[in-house]
């Protein structure tokens, strides 16, 4: 099926099902996941020639398992009528807000995570009454081919299709006129698809990448900071848009910070993808090796580019003046992650520098909150989903007004004399 096929496809199904379906539908996601959630982990691993198992459950299974029940629990509050206070030249009348489906959605879902990305904002686009079209990686064919068979049996082609194929059906995915299309992937990749939705003058989600960076203050304890960057390194071998991709050290040297990353035993349990295997070489001289396993992580240098891998940069800042300008020089990233901050310091980051989210004391955990809004800022995207803000973003926020017999703002009306004119010069007095 060509993407084209599956927009005419979805435009014929139904306008706006009711909050019930939507919450049957999301219950029908979450468990056909649980179901077939050992055959992702094979399907995965296999696409990677090796990943973990607990990467795959946790990162790409639970989160979305997880935010479909949300979404369902909450679905009412979310959907209610808002209501808004007319101003009083105008009463009496009734006025509110009301969310409506968009229509039809176009995913464009990668292969770092390849169930996540694609199902998550799909589901979010389904609690808000839409129809979904996935177009998942073909550098994941096992996990896209899975996908399909996840869909259909979940919601059925009347609500979702799945668009699997390369390159060329990827660029006539983002130039079809949805009413709405999300990508996740590189910056270069996200601008190109940004060009391709522009005729179309399609509303985009782009979730991109960026240097997420993580800053180790003087008043941090340095063993446990480096084993929490560590631990959000090793997750997928480091192939995460919000890993930490370089630590700024603020009154420690990279030395001592080396062997207490050392000191942590932590390794990448999944393999680096093999598409990605040349891309990650070249970073590799100059490096040094922190710990084994399936893939080594590495202690590298500064750099102007995304790493996305498990290669963890280093750069001492004298201050954390040098440390804002360090990041203020580069595109926003989707996240910083602090560390030893106090709450003047954290105020200083916060206020001083551009990220999609920044978080005290772990880094990537924030990713898995179902209500928390996630999504960048400049380089790194524009838009937000998870929980609320996708169903907010998925919905378009329709006014309605009932005016009542009689209101001030009528003596205003054609044909006006002078009592009018006097009026009007009065009200703008």
């Amino acid at each position: 099926m060509t993407s084209a096929e599956a927009l005419a496809t979805l435009r014929r199904a139904e306008a706006r099902p009711s909050l019930a379906e939507r919450r049957r539908r999301l219950a029908a996601l979450a468990a056909e996941l649980v179901r077939r959630a050992e055959d992702v982990v094979a399907a995965t691993n296999a696409d990677y020639g090796g990943r973990s198992a607990e990467d795959t459950l946790l990162a790409d299974v639970m989160v979305c398992v997880q935010a479909a029940r949300r979404a369902r629990r909450w679905l009412r509050w979310w959907a209610r009528p808002r209501v808004v206070v007319a101003p009083l030249a105008f009463q009496p009348c009734w006025a509110w807000t009301e969310p409506v489906p968009k229509g039809v959605v176009g995913v464009m879902a990668p292969w770092n995570y390849p169930v996540q990305l694609a199902l998550w904002p799909a589901l979010e686009a389904v609690a808000a009454g839409n129809r979904v079209a996935i177009k998942p990686s073909e550098q994941a064919p096992r996990t896209a081919a899975l996908l399909a068979e996840i869909v259909a049996a979940a919601w059925g082609p009347e609500v979702a299709l799945v668009v699997q194929g390369g390159p060329d059906v990827a660029a006539d995915f983002a130039a079809q006129p949805w009413d709405h299309l999300v990508f996740t992937g590189g910056t270069e990749t996200g601008r190109k698809v940004a060009a391709a939705a522009a005729p179309n003058l399609t509303p985009l989600t782009l979730e991109l990448g960026g240097q997420c960076a993580a800053i180790v203050f003087p008043g941090a304890e340095l063993d446990a900071a480096a084993r929490a960057i560590l631990a959000g390194k090793a997750v997928n071998a480091g192939q995460t848009c919000v890993a930490p991709d370089t630590v700024l050290l603020l009154g420690h040297r990279r030395a001592v910070f080396a062997a207490a990353a050392r000191n942590t035993g932590i390794a990448a349990e999944t393999r680096v993808a093999p598409w990605q295997a040349d891309r990650q070489a070249a970073q590799l001289p100059g490096t040094e090796v922190l710990t084994a396993g399936p893939t080594p992580l590495r202690l590298g240098g500064d750099s102007t580019e995304e790493r996305f891998g498990p290669v963890l940069g280093v750069v001492e800042c004298s201050s954390a003046e040098a440390a804002i300008a360090w990041l203020n020089a580069r595109p926003a990233p989707l996240a910083l992650f602090l560390f030893g901050a106090t709450r003047a310091e954290e105020a200083q980051i916060a206020a001083r520098t551009r990220a999609g989210a920044i978080a005290l004391g772990r880094t990537l955990d924030h990713v898995a909150f179902p209500a928390l809004p996630f999504g960048g800022v400049g380089g790194s995207g524009h838009g937000r989903y998870h929980g609320r803000a996708g169903f907010d973003s998925f919905s378009d926020r329709r006014a309605r007004v009932r005016h009542g017999p009689f209101a001030l703002a009528r003596l205003l009306d054609p044909p006006r004399g002078d009592f009018a004119r006097k009026l009007a010069r009065r009200l703008i007095r």
